[in-house]
């Protein structure tokens, strides 16, 4: 007996096929059953006959059934301790993603303003993509990416972050994972032993472990990651965020970048300098680029598109230095951009336009306003019990409570009972944790209301 639903989204010839191939894999469809013709399938289940020989067609191919000539089709001989096992009492596959978890107060770093995505103008800047050069559309695109963005992005970096380097330097990537894809592949040949910040963002721990690295943490202070424990070690790769330490905030000075510089060119190791939210400060101007200090040295840059315009876009692109630049054409001479030509001439137009540069200038007042909402309301609602760290740039604050009555764990969960998601701190320590309650508190995902209101909520909590 087989029972067809119109309202199910699955076509019927779907859900024909997957009753019929469940009672053959269960044995309610032994080998041999001769199987009704088409018309009489049809007409039992007041299907149309097009239904019906679509699911014994699939059935066919698949060798769950066989046909004999002017007989008809019947079921295959199947060993059953090897065939898959049967679809009853499974879970039926939801045709649909299920739903994302919903707060009321989200306190995720990565959050951005949900009203801030310029779509009308990204709408017609997609359109541009499609209409210039559209022959070009036939075909894959450079490697390395669409040469008029990287011209664009060259001189982004250079009047904003004082990099200094030429197009062809730069490689367009889908995001920063693919980035640090690209570097630990490059790196690995020579170089087995990379070392992070800590605490650091967990990524670049992820990506060159599955690479086979060994990673070595190294303590952060103010003045950034620690030179001394640095050189004591053997590590030949450094991964740092010089200019807006994730998470703690902290800016390095000149000082250390240089000697973090001679570090990496006195010994043939190189620097990763993660610059992955440089326009978003608040206090002063932006700080310059570790690889403006030195373009000629051993320093791998990596910026993104994601924490200012869309995480979604997936576009991010490194500036590598000439030193391995024949490398990398020699590894991927084989393959193809990663990153979708016609979004590539997208951000080219957007730039080009002058929508990149004034969309930076109403972000950083957005969420400055945002920022400095999120300290007022620290401040009215922990008092003296809360110490901030790091503000003055960037998604988030980072807050530690000396004297809290519970754990982490213990705030994070009576949090989320509350509505409110909190990142584990812990998640960004290579090993151990803080000395005291450390709490990461982003604010670019809500309006000043709801900052206010969840930062009251969850002092009440701790």
């Amino acid at each position: 007996m087989f029972i067809l639903n119109s309202s199910d989204p699955v076509p019927l010839y779907k859900q024909l096929y997957h009753q019929i191939r469940e009672q053959i894999l269960s044995g309610k469809l032994p080998a041999e059953t001769r199987l009704p013709s088409v018309r009489q399938m049809a007409t039992e289940l007041s299907a149309s006959c097009n239904t019906v020989d679509g699911a014994y067609q699939e059935l066919f191919a698949e060798g769950y059934i066989y046909s004999r000539p002017r007989s008809g089709y019947f079921v295959s001989a199947l060993d059953q301790e090897v065939a898959p096992h049967a679809l009853a009492g499974r879970p039926c596959k939801n045709e649909y993603p299920p739903a994302a978890s919903r707060f009321i107060y989200d306190f995720h770093p990565a959050r951005l303003d949900p009203e801030s995505f310029p779509r009308e103008l990204w709408r017609k800047c997609l359109i541009e993509g499609v209409r210039r050069d559209s022959h070009e559309l036939s075909h894959y695109g450079d490697l390395q990416g669409d040469w008029h963005l990287r011209r664009l992005i060259q001189g982004y970096l250079e009047k904003s972050r004082g990099v200094i380097c030429g197009p062809d330097q730069i490689i367009v990537s889908a995001g920063l994972h693919q980035s640090l894809e690209i570097v630990a592949h490059l790196l690995q040949e020579d170089h087995a032993l990379i070392a992070v910040e800590d605490p650091g963002y967990h990524l670049p721990r992820a990506v060159f472990q599955n690479h086979a690295y060994a990673v070595g943490p190294v303590p952060v202070g103010q003045a950034g990651i620690d030179l001394d424990r640095l050189r004591a070690g053997s590590a030949t790769i450094a991964y740092v965020t010089p200019s807006h330490q994730l998470p703690l905030g902290y800016v390095m000075p000149v000082a250390n970048r240089l000697a973090l510089i001679e570090w990496a060119d006195s010994g043939g190791r190189y620097i990763i300098e993660d610059d992955y939210d440089s326009e978003l400060r608040y206090q002063g101007n932006p700080i310059p680029s570790l690889q403006g200090l030195r373009p000629t040295g051993n320093i791998i840059y990596s910026g993104t598109f994601s924490k200012i315009f869309s995480p979604a876009l997936r576009l991010s692109y490194l500036v590598l230095p000439y030193s391995l630049l024949a490398r990398y054409r020699q590894l991927y001479r084989g393959y193809n951009s990663s990153v979708s030509l016609i979004e590539q001439r997208a951000m080219a137009a957007f730039m080009e336009q002058g929508h990149w540069e004034r969309h930076i200038r109403r972000m950083r007042t957005v969420y400055k306003k945002k920022h400095d909402t999120l300290l007022r309301s620290v401040a009215t609602s922990f008092g003296s019990r809360a110490v901030v760290i790091g503000q003055g740039a960037g998604l988030h604050v980072v807050i530690t409570l000396p004297e809290a009555s519970c754990s982490e764990a213990e705030i994070i969960e009576r949090a989320r009972q509350k509505g409110i998601r909190l990142i584990p701190f812990s998640d960004f320590h290579t090993t151990g944790q803080s000395e005291s309650v450390t709490l990461m508190l982003g604010f670019g995902g809500m309006t000043g209301s709801e900052i206010e209101q969840g930062i009251a909520l969850l002092a009440e909590i701790c």
